[in-house]
């Protein structure tokens, strides 16, 4: 009921001024993230700009965000990150509050984006080309080198955003890279961004949302023929927060 009272004013709101913000926001930060990038390296860059912009859109829309699992992450571990995708809001959300360095894989398409295109290409988001399976490969062999020293890379398995809130299918490709690379999957669930933003849709409300940073699994050892044991369970982690019940 209070949703649909306050869902017309706030979309006024949305347009009038969460909507110019985020548009200017974008503009600054992704430059300022651009000089950074230039004058004190891409990895402090990555952090003050994506962390910035992301908290800039996350206090003016409003999301109300709570972390659980924190002491999971080892500071110096580089990890292969997988999270669950329920909306636009989980880009600006992980970036603003995991607290870990991390790169995106991308869509090649968001490299046209103004001011952030340039942004993520200069701090070593990886861009991939979907329609070219040999190019995606390279992207991600090349970018594979600065997976190393804390810095991570993430996923959504899923690999689009799910319209119904459950869980879909995972693919193969970051279990894949975390074999290669020989790291930890570090598994995310998160929780209440479809009803802030849902897939497909650009009407908005203000509200909770959760994260839950799952333990480490440990993929010392495994070979190719485990990738889809892996697969599953991780996928099975962070279903298990999903269905849980609020306390």
């Amino acid at each position: 009921m209070i949703r649909k009272i306050f869902l017309g004013p706030y979309q006024l709101y949305t347009w009038l001024v969460f909507a110019p913000l985020l548009f200017l926001g974008t503009a600054f930060w992704g430059t300022a993230t651009v000089i950074l990038a230039v004058t004190i390296g891409p990895r402090l860059a990555s952090r003050i700009g994506g962390v910035s912009w992301s908290r800039l859109i996350g206090y003016t829309a409003p999301i109300f965000v709570s972390v659980m699992g924190r002491e999971n992450i080892e500071k110096k571990q580089s990890y292969v990150i997988v999270s669950n995708h329920q909306s636009q809001f989980d880009i600006p959300l992980l970036y603003g509050w995991l607290g870990v360095d991390f790169k995106w894989v991308m869509k090649q398409e968001l490299r046209k984006v103004p001011a952030l295109g340039v942004a993520c290409e200069k701090v070593g988001h990886i861009f991939i080309d979907r329609s070219n399976k040999f190019k995606a490969l390279e992207s991600i062999k090349k970018a594979k080198k600065n997976i190393t020293d804390g810095v991570s890379v993430i996923f959504f398995p899923e690999g689009t955003r799910s319209r119904t809130g459950e869980l879909g299918a995972f693919k193969m490709g970051a279990f894949r890279m975390a074999l290669d690379l020989d790291l930890p999957i570090l598994p995310v669930t998160i929780i209440g961004t479809g009803k802030v933003l849902p897939s497909r849709s650009v009407c908005m409300f203000p509200g909770r949302v959760k994260m839950i940073i799952h333990p480490p699994i440990d993929t010392s050892g495994l070979k190719g023929s485990d990738i889809r044991s892996l697969m599953n369970k991780t996928r099975e982690i962070i279903a298990s927060a999903q269905d849980a019940p609020s306390a």
